[in-house]
């Protein structure tokens, strides 16, 4: 039984399609990347998921409880991280996460209420007035909101948007460990590289619809040729180069490199025009430029 399935999933807001015709399986104790531009229809997913909103036709399900008829289960099996920052300005940290148990029927609640701060780096908080709190502690409590009723299914819509490094991976840190423990991750983000490091899967939505899925490794081989990053003295790129140069960055020319045996040919262009090579640099493709290529394509 998949953690989450969705078949032929629509939802219209007027003349947009939010999400068109969606169709994806996620496994039971998968790390998965939801991306996309903004505007693609991410975060109306993940609403249809929750019961945030319904959808005009399709069927969603999460660990087999369709999220509309089945609502009360559905929603017991799912842990959402919003994007925006919503929170009770009159609670403490810690009366927040239980009156959160509260809503799902949990009481006696402490112990996990207490392992979730500690792993937050929330105890020293835990008695603070929302309020009182910065913009990266009220991320970590709604993280904490999420967890306080054990989902098997955990929803991070950009959960590290405007949060220091340091919190940054701490938190992946934690949720490494949940998705260890059998916990299903799904992740939206705009840093590719976390998804990149962390996702064994991913989707690439763009206008509503699904344009890429696939694992990371296979996406990152799909990308075409290489670059090569060439500082030189004097500055000038040969004519004859011109053609594969791609853009200017910080004093070096990145020029297009279909292969690696393509680069001799090119170094030796460069000594015959007097020109010499101070610097090179061969980045590896990422998921960034994988993302740019699918996005330009569709």
């Amino acid at each position: 039984m998949p953690a989450i399935a969705i078949r032929q999933a629509c939802k219209q807001f007027g003349s947009l399609k939010a999400v068109d015709s969606v169709d994806l399986e996620i496994m039971q104790g998968e790390f998965f990347g939801l991306l996309g531009p903004n505007g693609a229809g991410k975060t109306t997913l993940i609403n249809l998921l929750s019961g945030l909103t319904r959808p005009d036709s399709g069927n969603l399900s999460i660990m087999g409880h369709d999220v509309t008829r089945q609502y009360r289960e559905a929603r017991l099996a799912v842990g959402v991280v919003p994007q925006e920052l919503v929170f009770d300005p009159f609670f403490t940290v810690r009366e927040v996460l239980e009156v959160q148990s509260g809503y799902f029927g949990i009481s006696a609640n402490e112990a996990w209420i207490e392992e979730i701060l500690d792993r937050l780096d929330l105890s020293a908080k835990a008695d603070t007035n929302m309020r009182a709190l910065s913009g990266g502690m009220k991320r970590r409590v709604l993280i904490a909101q999420a967890l306080v009723h054990k989902p098997p299914v955990i929803i991070l819509d950009e959960p590290t948007a405007g949060v220091d490094v340091e919190l940054r991976q701490s938190l992946w840190a934690f949720v490494r460990s949940l998705n260890q423990s059998g916990h299903t991750i799904v992740l939206t983000t705009h840093y590719l590289d976390e998804a990149e490091a962390l996702c064994g899967r991913i989707a690439m939505l763009k206008s509503g619809r699904i344009v890429s899925l696939d694992t990371t490794s296979n996406l990152l081989k799909t990308c075409p040729g290489r670059r090569v990053k060439l500082q030189l003295v004097p500055d000038n790129l040969p004519d004859s180069l011109e053609t594969e140069l791609l853009q200017h960055e910080s004093g070096y020319h990145v020029l297009k490199l279909e292969a690696f045996t393509d680069l001799e040919p090119m170094l030796e262009k460069i000594r015959q025009a007097g020109i010499r090579v101070v610097d090179m640099v061969l980045p590896h493709p990422d998921l960034e430029d994988v993302f740019v290529e699918i996005m330009r394509k569709q």
